[in-house]
């Protein structure tokens, strides 16, 4: 038995009777309730979810979330994207449920990731950013949306920001980075092979990193300069972009009133260029 539930038998006796449930129901459930959320484990094991989440503190975790990954990592193994779906769908949960739930996962997700924030990671984030030479995003499978997202804003005010879409011509586009060009990775669970790879070709080179991940026990954290961490939990074979996209938009918009002067008057001659071809529906 793993160390997170050998501490969970070892704590029993300091337990209140709520506690015990989402214990009980932890130990007798191993292959299944590390993929629940805080809100399903609550509903599950019946008890409140702020008691899950004290829970968490009360074993010495840093929330629900990352007591949930090594609940996640004592499986030792990847579960696919079938596992998982079986795993956390119940037969005849209507449509309200449903959109309950998930908002309900999101703002979870956003609340745990503000508690967690890095304020001096996020600093030096915005300052990488903004010196940097050149700017590549590593952004593979569902993680593109977020990165698109990043640098379609980014290259909008910057000039200098591409995404690396083709895995195969990553080595092509990355054979000429230097130390002053920065590479921003993101990947969450589960995490692709070719992210680890190019982060690992990159720092060889000595270019700056930063990864935006769901956990310190991510193994892109390892090849990251600067790291954010952004909360992704959902009852579904999905992963929740809610909080990584706020990140992103933090990101801009820190940058963006960091470089106020030159970034009003790119988007005042980049207006004067969407009047003139006629871009937006009046």
């Amino acid at each position: 038995m793993s160390d997170v539930y050998e501490q969970m038998i070892a704590r029993q006796h300091e337990m209140s009777k709520s506690q015990l449930k989402i214990a009980n129901y932890l130990i007798d459930h191993q292959e299944t309730a590390p993929f629940l959320t805080a809100s399903k484990l609550a509903k599950n094991a019946e008890v409140g979810e702020a008691t899950v989440v004290r829970f968490a503190f009360f074993l010495d975790y840093k929330g629900y979330p990352d007591l949930q990954r090594h609940m996640q990592a004592a499986l030792q193994r990847k579960w696919t994207s079938a596992e998982v779906f079986a795993s956390t769908t119940e037969r005849g949960d209507s449509p309200e449920d449903t959109i309950r739930e998930v908002l309900a996962d999101d703002m979870n997700n956003l609340s745990t990731t503000l508690q967690q924030i890095d304020v001096e990671q996020f600093q030096g984030a915005i300052d990488d950013i903004v010196n940097a030479k050149r700017i590549y995003i590593i952004a593979y499978r569902s993680a593109m949306s977020v990165g698109l997202f990043l640098e379609f804003y980014l290259d909008l005010v910057l000039q200098n920001t591409e995404m690396l879409r083709s895995a195969d011509g990553v080595s092509e586009h990355l054979i000429d980075i230097k130390e002053d060009d920065l590479v921003i990775a993101f990947g969450f669970s589960r995490y692709t092979k070719r992210t680890v790879e190019v982060l690992k070709s990159v720092k060889q080179k000595n270019a700056k990193t930063l990864v935006i991940t769901d956990h310190m026990l991510s193994p892109l954290v390892p090849y990251g300069d600067r790291k954010l961490l952004a909360a992704t939990e959902i009852n579904s074979f999905i992963d929740s972009f809610s909080a990584p996209q706020s990140i992103v938009s933090a990101l801009i918009t820190a940058v963006t009133r960091s470089q106020h002067e030159k970034v009003e008057k790119r988007l005042e001659s980049l207006e004067e260029l969407w009047d003139a071809f006629d871009v937006f529906h009046k």
